[in-house]
């Protein structure tokens, strides 16, 4: 049997199209991408070596202690774990009976108590619309899921945490708003898009095209 690998921006691949998702996932085709623009990426980095520097010290930054859900929380501090979690190609994963690997990378964990928090870290070039933060649900909704089949327990809520620049200040400093979203997750709505995406990937190829993958 065919044992396939997903992750989050696999399980929207096939939300915004089975045809194309089938195709790459069985090495047939592969949608194009544009470059990956790297300012996301650079900002990632360095909100990840920003978070580390208080994880040295047991604080949180003030993004996040001068805010109200945060109380009580702490950085997780295990940084080997940490490492694993957040690098690319591992992952925090999980394989099911047939061999089928779900893996997902997060920018950070939060602690409150025994219970972990995911934290992402997301970055945006104008103010949130009232459904900006409904785009990542999936892919909270996952990282809990894998959580939990590695024996973590986890809250039932996720955070984001958006970047937005402000203004460019006389000295050349650029100034970012930031805001904090609290999301309830839904673990069952993770397992459920695995099955879907495993059962869909068990038969023939989808007939249904999108303007990406009429002419494959």
């Amino acid at each position: 049997m065919t044992t396939f690998k997903l992750s989050p921006s696999g399980i929207n691949l096939m939300i915004e199209c089975k045809r194309c998702f089938w195709l790459e996932k069985h090495k047939v085709w592969k949608r194009p991408s544009g470059a990956f623009p790297s300012l996301p990426s650079g900002m990632d980095r360095i909100l990840k070596n920003h978070f580390d520097k208080f994880r040295e010290r047991d604080k949180l930054p003030p993004e996040l202690c001068n805010n109200d859900h945060c109380s009580n929380m702490k950085l997780f501090n295990d940084k080997i774990l940490l490492k694993d979690w957040r690098n690319n190609l591992k992952g925090i994963r999980w394989t099911d009976e047939n061999g089928n690997i779900l893996f997902g990378a997060v920018d950070n964990i939060l602690v409150n108590g025994k219970k972990l928090i995911v934290l992402d870290y997301k970055t945006r070039g104008y103010a949130l619309k009232e459904d900006t933060a409904d785009h990542y649900q999936n892919q909270l909704d996952i990282y809990n899921f894998l959580l939990r089949k590695n024996n973590f327990e986890t809250e039932d809520f996720a955070f984001l945490l958006f970047y937005m620049p402000k203004e460019v200040m006389e000295t050349g400093e650029v100034i970012f708003d930031k805001e904090l979203v609290k999301r309830k997750i839904d673990i069952k709505n993770a397992e459920k898009l695995f099955n879907e995406a495993i059962e869909l990937l068990n038969k023939d190829c989808p007939k249904e095209c999108c303007v990406w993958c009429e002419k494959v």
